[in-house]
């Protein structure tokens, strides 16, 4: 058992995928020689050759639309999104061309590519690089869209994108590229796309993260009675698992690290409220930050972000009392 960090197990992920499909390539933006800006291509270039490992200019239109291209015509590319925000410029090519494409032809042709870009706050990258922004790809079908939380998580579910027949985005928590700890490399029996975990069991709440906040609710509930879901894959997501993580509790809290205006826990309330609403003992809520940029400064920025201790102090709360916290921004009048 290895012991690596979350850049690296994607690196891995890459490289064994690499060595048994010749048809996987990666390009992007520095991903080559650079072995990408936060070292996720590392040692790639050496062992797979400049034709399989490629460089390319700054226009992630004109390399996603490349990528589009060699999957319809064979290949199972990887392309780079350096932020998340420069998704943007490339969305037509994701949403548009890669997600309906397979549609478009009658399903005469299929396309095998994975878009990973790195996500959200934690690094001090300013409001313009520290979004999640995957309600830009959630409301897309034809596109799968998985987050991994943790080492083994990345590097599985990274070698499970690149095996699935379609348009994968993996969207990768950028504050945890440089956390280290175990991973087994396998082959077979790898995490499933559109599969929750449980993290661990409880009996008094259902809490259902993603990404960064799987390890800060986890580190925020240890010791309370909590069933605690990385929900992994935000589409299609797992309704089976949080279904009966519901059934069993009787109570739903979100926590994620989008803003809480439009971001992925509101689909997950509404739709098991609606089938929930009897077995409910409390009203379900969403920790989440304010409606507001990702501030720069270190000690900003943590506030933003909700932590373990903000998170314990307002499930301990509903727990107690069973009805919704006033966030932490209403709190101090802010907003």
């Amino acid at each position: 058992m290895a012991q690596v960090r979350f850049r690296q197990a994607i690196a891995l992920a890459l490289a064994d995928e690499m060595r048994i499909d010749p048809a996987v390539m990666v390009f992007g933006e520095d991903v080559a020689q650079a072995e990408g800006p936060f070292k996720t291509s590392e040692g790639l270039l050496a062992e797979f050759g400049p034709l399989r490992v490629r460089d390319t200019p700054i226009s992630e239109m004109a390399f996603t639309g490349a990528g589009v291209g060699a999957a319809t015509a064979g290949m199972k590319p990887v392309i780079e999104i350096m932020f998340m925000e420069f998704m943007g410029v490339a969305l037509d090519m994701v949403v548009t061309e890669a997600a309906k494409f397979h549609y478009l032809s009658g399903g005469q042709f299929k396309v095998p590519m994975v878009i990973r870009a790195s996500v959200g706050a934690g690094g001090g990258f300013g409001l313009q690089h520290s979004q999640t922004l995957e309600n830009w790809l959630v409301a897309t079908p034809g596109l799968k869209v998985i987050v991994p939380s943790d080492i083994q998580s990345a590097y599985e579910l990274t070698r499970a994108a690149i095996r699935d027949p379609g348009p994968v985005a993996v969207l990768e928590p950028r504050a945890l590229y440089g956390d280290r700890g175990a991973l087994v490399q396998k082959e077979d029996g790898l995490m499933e796309i559109g599969k929750a975990r449980i993290m661990r069991e409880g009996a008094s709440l259902t809490v259902v993260s993603m990404g960064q906040l799987v390890g800060k609710s986890l580190e925020a509930l240890a010791g309370m009675d909590v069933e605690v879901i990385d929900l992994s894959t935000l589409v299609p997501w797992d309704q089976d698992c949080v279904s009966q993580s519901i059934k069993k509790t009787g109570r739903l809290v979100i926590v994620q690290e989008a803003p809480i205006s439009g971001g992925w826990g509101h689909e997950i309330l509404s739709l098991m409220v609606s089938k929930h609403f009897a077995d409910l003992k409390a009203p379900p809520f969403i920790i989440s930050p304010p409606n507001a940029p990702v501030p720069y400064g270190k000690e900003l920025e943590e506030l933003y972000i909700p932590q373990p201790g903000y998170i314990k102090e307002q499930i301990a709360h509903y727990l107690v009392t069973n009805q919704v916290p006033t966030p932490w921004w209403i709190q101090r009048g802010l907003l």
